[in-house]
């Protein structure tokens, strides 16, 4: 599926966890390509959960551990999706939660390009069937750390209020310490919703932004950067756990926008 908007064009792909398998903005490939590569949905959880373990009131749950002894990135992220409208530059999708989720749910996604190309706004729902149950939305973006025009790398700018200390199991430890520098593999918290800006200096310039309060940055592989806006910190299905209940759906967004401070005549980054 390929939405187009102004000299913007983004593809998905529902076989695939709904992923965003491309974004060109001006011609030029910003989402990483290859085996890691484009931005996936993490739900129904965020990162790691420690050792797949969770409580939900009384009863304790287990999901299968698919990263070292944790669970990681959810349970829709590489099954098959349904779209059910789409048109030039929006598209929605949905997905049933279903084992090895403990509850019955649903999934939704909704992608939408401005008008003028110069934004993409993804829109995220949980909804359950019947019994509530804790949960956490987000997205994972692979970016490319370097354009590939003989440009330099991308520069990361954000202003957290605070970092989650990180364990030697990579999940916070539950206590707050002032940002670090990077490399990063670390969870900042922004109460007053997430935003970072990438620039690939003289190239392009892309901002992320969110309602929601907490984003994993990632930048310890030579070829990507990742910024994940997520609804909770990595483990937070025991930390910080938001119920979705029959009445109350947990719903997020986040918008990239960006601009091209050299846009050449034909819309190609110049």
């Amino acid at each position: 599926m390929r939405l187009r908007a102004g000299d913007a064009e983004v593809t998905i792909d529902p076989r695939n966890g709904c992923r965003l398998s491309s974004l060109r903005i001006g011609g030029t490939e910003v989402l990483r390509q290859g085996e890691r590569y484009g931005s996936f949905v993490m739900v129904p959880w965020c990162g790691r959960t420690r050792q797949g373990r969770f409580l939900n009131g009384g009863e304790r749950y287990q999901l299968p551990v698919t990263a070292g002894e944790h669970a990681i990135h959810g349970t829709v992220r590489d099954v098959p999706w349904r779209m059910v409208r789409g048109d030039e530059r929006t598209a929605a999708f949905y997905r049933d939660l279903t084992d090895p989720w403990p509850w019955s749910g649903r999934v939704t996604q909704v992608v939408e390009l401005a008008e003028d190309g110069s934004g993409l706004t993804l829109t995220l729902g949980v909804e359950t069937v019947e019994d509530s149950f804790p949960a956490q939305a987000g997205w994972h973006p692979w970016f490319l750390r370097n354009l590939g025009r003989g440009g330099g790398d991308v520069e990361l700018d954000f202003s957290p209020a605070w970092q989650e200390e990180r364990g030697a199991d990579h999940l916070p430890t539950g206590r707050r310490v002032e940002p670090r520098p990077g490399p990063w593999d670390d969870c900042f918290g922004m109460p007053d919703g997430v935003d970072v800006t990438l620039t690939w200096p003289g190239e392009l310039e892309l901002r992320v932004t969110s309602r929601a309060e907490w984003a994993v940055v990632y930048d310890e592989q030579p070829e990507a950067v990742c910024v994940e806006p997520q609804t909770g910190p990595p483990n937070g299905l025991n930390t910080h756990p938001r119920l979705v209940t029959p009445i109350d759906p947990l719903e997020v967004s986040t918008t990239w926008s960006w601009r091209r401070p050299d846009a050449g005549p034909e819309g190609s980054l110049a």
